[in-house]
């Protein structure tokens, strides 16, 4: 008798040594927590992979779970496929011809199947079962031709202490298990870049709580929406995400009277910085994620990163420092945060721009400016207080 399980593969985590057992249980919970709405399931351990299995009166439908589960960080690709108590060769052959006849029997296709014999108390070797199953197939399916260098279609049959058939992979994003490398809080701004930059940490294994300045009446509450739309798409993807919201505007107008305008934009990332390690002291992180790319705008030139650096002590994770704009937008697609970031509505990034702007600032000179500012800790302590809070 055979059932239709959801095969899960994983990938780096294999290698982790003594971490492997804890990443492993992260990604049974996540899975478990994406797909409880569609029924009850159990999810079966096996060496290299986690199996999905219905429990009681459910029926898995892969249309609805695959979506959810490739979706889970840590997970190389899921597998629709048939799990086969009776491992004969007979049986075996005549669940894999019944699962090619139903989805290979329209047109002509070239074939190979693949053996992983897992279980080395087979009694056969893995070419000689994938010979004996490949044979039953082509002589029952006249529409197709067996190629074993460059095939359309390749049947796959583990052999473990049960067997598995499927002909199908869909690939996943890979990475590591939500939560398993740590904290940090994401600088938000709006744009493309830094939904991406969260994205790409979280898929690290990176805990990510995110952090926005709103300036109103400079910036609108379609800005901020815009922004929480956004922080829920990434949280889509690690079941759910922390907004921090920071009114900025009495800083903003503070450093346009009291700087110069030419380094402007650096104090005002400045704030940024010394707010978002506030909050992530608060929220037990272990630092910072921007979506920095370097000599993208004026103030990520290396000068100017250093300058922004210097004035927090947390690490500031910047995983899109080497990535051309086209990648990111690309990345953008993917992950599905691009037509948000486009929306045509400011943030506080933009909203006051100097017209040319310092691209090679010295952090001295920043720091000594920066001591005149009277007013600058107590701004920032209030904007702090203000803070609004939002579980996504």
């Amino acid at each position: 008798m055979e059932e239709k399980v959801l095969i899960v593969k994983y990938g780096e985590i294999a290698m982790r040594g003594n971490n492997r057992k804890l990443f492993i249980t992260r990604l049974v919970d996540a899975i478990r927590k994406n797909i409880d709405e569609y029924g009850q399931f159990y999810v079966v351990r096996e060496q290299g992979r986690l199996i999905v299995e219905a429990r009681g009166e459910t029926e898995i439908d892969f249309d609805l779970l695959i979506p959810k589960v490739n979706k889970i960080f840590g997970i190389l690709g899921t597998a629709p496929g048939l799990k086969v108590s009776d491992q004969s060769i007979e049986n075996l052959s005549r669940v894999a011809l019944e699962h090619m006849k139903k989805y290979f029997g329209d047109k002509e296709y070239t074939f190979k199947v693949l053996t992983k014999r897992s279980n080395k108390q087979y009694p056969m070797e893995s070419n000689e079962v994938s010979a004996a199953i490949g044979e039953v197939i082509f002589e029952n399916m006249d529409n197709l031709t067996v190629d074993v260098h460059n095939p359309e279609v390749v049947l796959t049959v583990e052999l473990r202490n049960d067997a598995y058939i499927y002909s199908k992979s869909i690939p996943a994003f890979g990475g590591l298990p939500y939560g398993s490398s740590g904290r940090a809080v994401a600088l938000l701004s709006g744009g493309i870049d830094s939904p991406v930059a969260a994205w790409m940490m979280a898929k690290r294994g990176v805990e990510v709580s995110a952090v926005y300045f709103h300036s109103p009446p400079y910036t609108g509450e379609r800005a901020k929406q815009k922004v929480i739309d956004l922080a829920s798409i990434v949280g889509e993807y690690t079941g759910g995400i922390r907004l921090h919201v920071v009114p900025f505007t009495e800083l903003q107008l503070y450093l346009l009277e009291n700087v110069p305008e030419d380094k402007l934009t650096i104090f005002l990332k400045r704030a940024m910085m010394k707010t978002a390690e506030k909050i992530a002291l608060k929220e037990h992180a272990d630092g910072l994620i921007t979506g920095d790319s370097v000599g993208q705008v004026a103030s990520q030139t290396m000068q100017g990163i250093n300058a922004i650096n210097a004035a927090c002590t947390m690490p500031v994770l910047r995983p899109l420092a080497g990535m051309d704009k086209q990648e990111i937008v690309d990345m953008a697609r993917k992950i599905g945060t691009f037509d948000t970031s486009i929306l045509p509505y400011e943030d506080c990034c933009t909203i006051f721009v100097a017209k040319h702007p310092e691209t090679r600032p010295k952090t001295s000179v920043i720091n000594k400016i920066e001591s005149r500012l009277e007013k600058l800790d107590e701004i920032l302590e209030k904007a702090y207080e203000e803070i609004t809070v939002y579980d996504l």
